[in-house]
């Protein structure tokens, strides 16, 4: 008889016919024919067999009724026939399990000690036995139906649980059996299975953990016979072939479906060809959607004595792994990238200081080969003066330390190279010292624009105290010339006076001509530009640039051929052709040759020229080259500064070249300049190639002399200035030639003038800057009545700076100062008979 235990019911019982002496289980009493007829029918006189019996049954003996036991007590008739008794008693009271026997009414005829034990006592009936399972109607019942089938002969066990007082369980294996010979009795064994049954649990529990880590463990199980066909498949692995563990297992599908190249001419089984052993291969596997993945397999092959073959495998995805692999390989390179390619400097050092790793940029900041720069102490590639400061920055950031400000130091590879460094500290990989990363950022343009913006500032500083020089100083100019004029319409060639007039009159244009260096200088004069053609220009200007250059300079003239045209203002341009002129024939005092050229020049890419950024375009270029001593190195870059000059003292202003570089940057072109001493200098002029179509160059000399002009008039004209002597010259220079004059000292007066005689004025000329009300202000109020009066402005400032300021600038003429009495009257003409 065998007892198998279900997870189902938490009782199960399973009775089989009694096997004999050799099969019994130990509760069971002996059939027929065995121990107990021999005790019923006193058979125990001789002593020896009965006894030999009772120790070969072992725990058997703790299933003899306590009927034979009585039996035999009372037919052994010798010492021998006690011993018996006592040992089978003896082995009864022995048993870890309890037994009972009771009598057909249920009374308990015998009890074992193990039996008080487990009751509390010697149990009296079989309801103590039900008892013991209390309220438990369930298990009551079972008992009941145990003892029901013992009467009728048909042994039985079942296990039941019983809740004890603290709340536990215990579990009891209950047996019940018929006696023979003995109607109604019925030999009961009660066992304590309680460990048992927690151990079944524990070991259920963790079967169904294995199975459960078995079928969803991150790597894959399988195995197949030697057919190919398989035997096991874990979850996991069946999710990556796309299916069921069941479809596989029950299957027709074998090993070799699922690989993308099965091995040509190996087992069923096998991985790799059959002269391959390999503990681990990896091979492309093939999921019934087609998605085909790289995998590890460990495969064993197993045979048994009777030649059958199975596999045990485990198998690896290797898809996240080489996701993984080429998501750092590709962040990797990434970084390796951000690093080659950052616009900034980067270094690595150890805690020696010495060169680990460094990037592309730093390698062209410091301009030395890869092979020089492994190793190498990053103190070396600076300037003796900034090592120092460098250690102890370096140290104290190694130590820990915060510091957030760069360190501008110089590179050794160029003395203008400056560049701001950065230290941090990074923490080395195990067991490595610390290390130092340092970012270096060029600071040399920086510092150029620095320089550029205070050299900018001083140049507008300048230009604004030459503007504000300038005029006042054309408002004594105008007068001056123009009292000069005056005195000469009394004093005609030949009179003794005229001689001293001119003379005046002649240093009073020389000092005009200064002011107009001062305005080029500070960008401030008028320009009136003209469609021209350089090359007509300079082929005009050439017999005066002889004269002045004199007689031991050649003077060589290269013209471009189908030059662009430029929009300049001629006289200022020829002004700047005659400066460079004169430095180069002051630079060649031995005699030597100055040549002048001409080309077009296409910028593709911005370029310096000066300091400035030259933008891409077209340019016509113009190159004044001398073969005089040349420009020092050390001066180059401040010649066209305001008054700087390498001359002696008095030979110069020190505003030529500075007249030079205001006029050709007010036109929107550049200079650049190139210099050896010994070999002379190249100035090239930059000026931008006039796009407009269809305009043609205007005649050069196309201006009519005013010598030769009737510049007598009629008219009423308001002339307003708040400087008396030129507005007493204005005045009667205009009444000589027969105009009407209204004089007005500021705006406010002129504005009183306007109210009482405004019909009948004809023209308001009037000065720029005035106090309390300038010109523009008092030109908006007149046309607030006087709409289409006609209005000429005189200033010593640009004509440019005059018209910002104006609303309207219709009919609004421009004079500059300081002008002649012709000049005035050829003006003052031209608009009133419009």
């Amino acid at each position: 008889m065998t007892v198998r235990a279900s997870g189902k019911n938490r009782s199960v019982a399973t009775a089989e016919p009694s096997a004999g002496a050799g099969g019994l289980p130990g509760w069971a009493v002996p059939a027929a024919g065995g121990l107990a007829v021999a005790l019923g029918a006193g058979a125990f006189a001789a002593g020896a067999a009965p006894l030999a019996l009772a120790v070969g049954l072992g725990g058997a003996l703790a299933g003899v009724s306590a009927l034979a036991l009585l039996g035999a007590r009372r037919a052994a008739g010798g010492t021998a026939a006690t011993a018996t008794a006592t040992l089978i008693a003896e082995a009864w009271d022995g048993s870890h399990a309890a037994h009972l026997v009771s009598d057909a009414d249920g009374r308990v005829l015998h009890a074992n000690r193990q039996a008080e034990r487990l009751f509390g006592g010697r149990p009296e009936s079989t309801a103590d036995l039900e008892a013991a399972f209390g309220d438990d109607a369930d298990a009551r019942a079972k008992l009941r139906r145990l003892a029901d089938g013992a009467a009728t002969g048909a042994p039985f066990s079942i296990e039941l649980g019983r809740r004890r007082a603290d709340g536990g369980h215990d579990w009891w294996l209950v047996g019940a059996k018929p006696l023979t010979g003995r109607a109604g009795a019925v030999h009961w064994r009660v066992e304590d299975v309680t460990s048992r049954h927690e151990m079944e649990a524990v070991l259920r529990d963790e079967q169904v953990k294995l199975v459960d880590f078995m079928d969803h463990a991150p790597v894959g199980f399988y195995s197949v016979d030697g057919n190919g066909l398989f035997q096991f498949v874990n979850a996991t692995l069946a999710d990556w072939l796309g299916c069921e563990p069941t479809e596989l297992v029950r299957g027709d599908r074998v090993l070799h479906d699922f690989l993308e190249s099965p091995p040509a001419g190996a087992q069923p089984y096998a991985l790799l060809a059959d002269d391959e052993d390999l503990p681990s291969v990896e091979v492309a596997m093939r999921s019934l959607d087609g998605r085909v993945f790289q995998a590890q397999i460990a495969q064993t092959v197993v045979e048994d004595a009777d030649g059958r073959i199975w596999t045990r495998s485990v198998v690896r995805d290797l898809t996240p792994e080489r996701r993984m692999r080429d998501a750092l390989r590709a962040s990797e390179a990434r970084v390796q990238r951000f690093f080659d390619d950052a616009p900034i400097g980067i270094a690595l050092l150890d805690a020696e200081g010495r060169l680990t790793e460094w990037n592309q940029a730093f390698r062209r900041l410091v301009d030395r080969p890869a092979g020089d720069l492994q190793g190498a102490p990053i103190a070396s590639l600076l300037e003796a003066r900034d090592r120092a400061a460098l250690g102890d920055r370096l140290s104290r950031v190694l130590e820990g330390q915060r510091i957030d400000p760069p360190l501008e130091v110089h590179l050794s590879s160029a003395a203008d190279r400056v560049v701001a460094l950065f230290a941090k500290r990074f923490e080395g990989a195990g067991d490595a010292a610390p290390g130092l990363i340092l970012q270096f950022i060029d600071q040399t343009e920086r510092r150029n624009l620095e320089l550029q913006f205070a050299q900018s500032q001083k140049m507008q500083a300048v230009g604004q105290l030459a503007g504000g020089i300038a005029h006042d100083f054309n408002n004594l100019l105008t007068a001056m010339i123009g009292f000069c004029d005056l005195l000469l319409l009394r004093h005609k060639p030949g009179d003794a006076s005229f001689g001293d007039i001119m003379q005046i009159k002649q240093n009073a244009n020389r000092a005009a001509n200064l002011v107009r260096q001062l305005l080029a200088f500070s960008r401030q004069q008028t320009l009136q530009p003209r469609v021209l053609n350089i090359t007509d220009v300079l082929a005009e200007l050439s017999n005066l640039l002889r004269r002045l250059i004199g007689e031991n300079i050649e003077l060589k003239m290269v013209h471009g051929r189908e030059l662009g045209l430029v929009r300049v203002d001629q006289g200022q341009l020829e002004q700047v052709i005659i400066n460079l002129a004169v430095n180069a024939r002051d630079a060649m005092a031995g005699g030597g040759r100055l040549t002048i050229s001409t080309s077009d020049v296409k910028v593709d890419q911005p370029r310096r020229a000066a300091g400035d950024e030259m933008p891409p375009g077209a340019y016509v270029a113009i190159e004044v080259q001398d073969t005089g001593h040349g420009i020092p190195p050390d001066i180059l870059d401040r010649i066209f500064d305001p008054f700087f000059s390498t001359k002696e003292i008095g030979s110069g202003t020190g505003l030529g070249l500075s007249t030079v570089y205001g006029i050709v940057r007010q036109t929107g072109g550049f200079v650049d300049v190139d210099s050896r001493p010994g070999r002379g200098a190249r100035f090239t002029i930059y000026l931008p190639r006039h796009q407009a179509d269809g305009e043609t160059p205007a005649e050069l000399g196309e201006s009519v002399d005013s010598s030769t002009r009737d510049l007598t008039g009629a008219g009423c004209i308001l002339l307003v200035e708040d400087e008396d002597p030129v507005r007493v010259f204005s005045a009667r220079a205009l009444r000589n030639k027969g105009y009407e004059v209204l004089e007005a000292k500021s705006g406010d007066e002129a504005l009183s003038l306007m109210a009482e005689a405004g019909p009948r004025i004809d023209l308001l000329v009037t000065d720029v800057v005035m106090p309390n009300m300038d010109g523009p202000t008092l030109i908006r109020k007149v046309r607030e009545d006087w709409p289409e009066m006609k209005v000429i402005c005189i200033s010593g400032y640009a004509e440019d700076k005059f018209r910002q300021r104006l609303d309207d600038s219709r009919d609004v003429h421009f004079l500059p100062k300081p002008f002649s009495l012709k000049q005035l009257a050829a003006k003052v003409k031209d608009i009133v008979r419009t």
